[in-house]
């Protein structure tokens, strides 16, 4: 019987087990295939306080870590179902183990959305990114691609814009679905070029054994067409993978927790934390106060 179990190993959940640890409680992390989280996927982040520079995957193995070294355990199992119990609750993975908790902290993160193309998932942090504020340096005077035309798309574009030689905004839809004030202030620019009902259907690529990324193919009303570019980013949408947990937490019309005094769930002793809640700003350092919040509500529990 654990104190506290953490379901996902991102920035939230690892924070979490440092705290509940700190607090003097039994916990485990629970991830599904890579501790660290989304971080990982870029290879150089420097809007972490106390980090000038460091690559994302070096920050998850230090927080993996740190977390560890507290007393923490850890174990890569999928989480398929929680049970609410008279003693707490119980956490069933897809490797048929069963984990018995007081408490369970879910910082289940997000996925990004992709496209499903071709050599997109060996292509994503080295060629395609999803974070301007991570990676947008590494294309100063170059060339890239925004894929996407709804507010993220174009918060991350606004910042590329400052950064970036051109940029290349492509939208499947016939229009631009961001608020009229963030499009004025990316269009304006004048080092960025836009395509409507532009569907996306190959990434170019050079190199038969590591692929680099050299630009993207598009069709728009039936005619293809290619542009060349460094670099492309993905901002076609988030996907919360909340739904085998909403019979003891509710969630939002997208599928994300609403988590009710920042951490807490209509069921006692369960907790959300990080990306997969409803929020404004989803960045490391807002979810590693998520799980520092919820660690400590489930040690008080």
């Amino acid at each position: 019987m654990y104190d506290i179990i953490v379901v996902g190993g991102g920035p939230a959940g690892l924070t979490a087990a440092i705290y509940g640890r700190r607090n003097g409680k039994s916990v485990i992390v629970i991830e599904k295939s890579v501790f660290g989280g989304q971080i990982v996927n870029s290879p150089k982040v420097e809007n972490i306080p106390g980090f000038t520079s460091i690559s994302g995957d070096e920050f998850g193995d230090q927080l993996l870590e740190q977390a560890m070294e507290q007393g923490a355990e850890a174990t890569i199992e999928e989480v398929v179902k929680i049970e609410k119990t008279s003693d707490g609750f119980c956490v069933a993975t897809s490797d048929e183990n069963r984990y018995e908790g007081r408490t369970v902290i879910l910082a289940t993160g997000t996925t990004h959305r992709t496209l499903g193309l071709e050599h997109e998932a060996e292509l994503i942090g080295n060629g395609i990114s999803f974070c301007a504020v991570c990676d947008g340096d590494f294309y100063r005077d170059k060339t890239v691609v925004m894929i996407g035309g709804g507010n993220s798309a174009f918060v991350e574009s606004a910042l590329l814009t400052g950064i970036v030689k051109k940029l290349v905004i492509l939208q499947d839809l016939p229009m631009f679905t961001a608020d009229q004030k963030l499009q004025e202030q990316v269009l304006s620019a004048g080092n960025v070029e836009t395509k409507t009902g532009a569907k996306v259907v190959a990434y170019e690529t050079e190199g038969d054994f590591e692929k680099k990324l050299v630009g993207v193919r598009y069709v728009v009303d039936g005619v293809e067409e290619t542009v060349h570019c460094d670099g492309v980013f993905l901002a076609v949408g988030l996907v919360p993978e909340n739904g085998i947990f909403k019979e003891y937490a509710d969630l939002d019309e997208r599928g994300y927790f609403v988590p009710d005094n920042i951490c807490k769930t209509k069921t006692k002793g369960l907790f959300v934390a990080g990306d997969c809640c409803s929020k404004t700003l989803r960045q490391v350092t807002t979810a590693c106060a998520d799980g520092a919040y919820a660690a400590i509500a489930a040690s008080e529990t």
